[in-house]
């Protein structure tokens, strides 16, 4: 079986993160990925404290296994949960959108393993200096919140600037990816995209129905403006907000438009009017499995395409 050193760091058995998904990884997405040897990761999102602490303990229910909660640091209340965390004893806190560096003392003290998600050199190095045990490297190919650097071009460099775990995410959705990623110095992968029509995720048909049918052009990248930019599919909402944008709209105009645009994509499936955040590699994302199933096929295809590998090594 494919073991790499962030298996024994975390305690989990596959070297495979879910997404912290706004509006989609929660408590029943989490505890099955978790269930089936992976890190489930509950998205703390825009939620307040007592949704995160209901969440946790709804998938401490299902589950004894590993698992962790995303940060969003973006999040006006990013203060009260990233106290729940501590409360509630999570063992891994993963973050986006932003530097975590000014609650990363609390937490290690806490015993919390901080995996931050770093989309340059200099913030992984930063968030190694503050004590992350780990970070996750994420390409512009992914899906919500992104940079601008490849997950090809930034991966190799984060894994020789640090020396903690790197584990990379943006555009893997099967074998060939993890094998890739490994092959870059990685030692697991976060997967966001294919989770998304799980059978035990929760969002609307619509939005699993968009991804099914999504090819390689299927998404966009707006919100470069605002210096917060996302990626999701094409659909008149992310038309439209293209639009805006290229007008000159300001950025209070643009946040506006957005509002409430992610649930109404997960719980609503609204196709006008939802924002539906979605990778690059929708396009290989082709049926609903479960999260075992999942699981199983990204570490199995891996260590294929790792074993044919070798009959060019001469």
């Amino acid at each position: 079986m494919l073991r790499t050193p962030i298996c024994d760091l975390l305690g989990i058995e596959k070297p495979v993160f879910q997404g912290g998904m706004a509006w989609i990884a929660d408590a029943s997405l989490a505890a099955a990925v978790s269930e089936a040897g992976g890190l489930g990761i509950i998205a703390a999102m825009n939620a307040n404290a007592d949704w995160l602490r209901d969440q946790i303990h709804e998938l401490r229910e299902k589950t004894d296994k590993p698992f962790g909660v995303n940060v969003m640091l973006m999040s006006p209340f990013a203060e009260e949960v990233a106290q729940v965390v501590i409360d509630e004893h999570v063992p891994v806190v993963v973050t986006g959108a932003g530097n975590p560096t000014k609650y990363m003392k609390a937490w290690n003290a806490a015993g919390i393993k901080v995996i931050p998600v770093v989309a340059s050199v200099a913030m992984a190095k930063l968030v190694q200096r503050a004590g992350a045990v780990a970070v996750v490297a994420e390409g512009t190919e992914s899906g919500g919140h992104i940079g601008e650097t490849t997950t090809m071009a930034l991966v190799p460099q984060v894994v020789d600037a640090v020396k903690i775990p790197v584990i990379a995410a943006g555009g893997i959705a099967d074998g060939r990816g993890v094998a890739a990623a490994l092959m870059l110095g990685a030692v697991g992968v976060q997967v966001g995209t294919r989770f998304l029509v799980a059978d035990e995720c929760t969002v609307s048909d619509k939005y699993k129905e968009m991804v099914l049918k999504a090819n390689d052009i299927a998404t966009r990248a707006t919100g470069r403006s605002t210096g917060h930019p996302v990626r999701a599919l094409k659909n008149p909402f992310s038309n439209k907000y293209a639009q805006m944008e290229s007008s000159g709209a300001p950025e209070e105009e643009l946040n506006a438009f957005g509002t409430g645009a992610l649930r109404k994509a997960a719980k609503e499936g609204d196709y006008e009017n939802g924002s539906f955040l979605c990778g690059q590699i929708a396009g290989m994302v082709s049926e609903r499995q479960s999260a075992l199933e999942i699981v199983d096929d990204l570490v199995n295809g891996a260590e294929k395409v790792l074993a044919g590998a070798m009959q060019w090594v001469k």
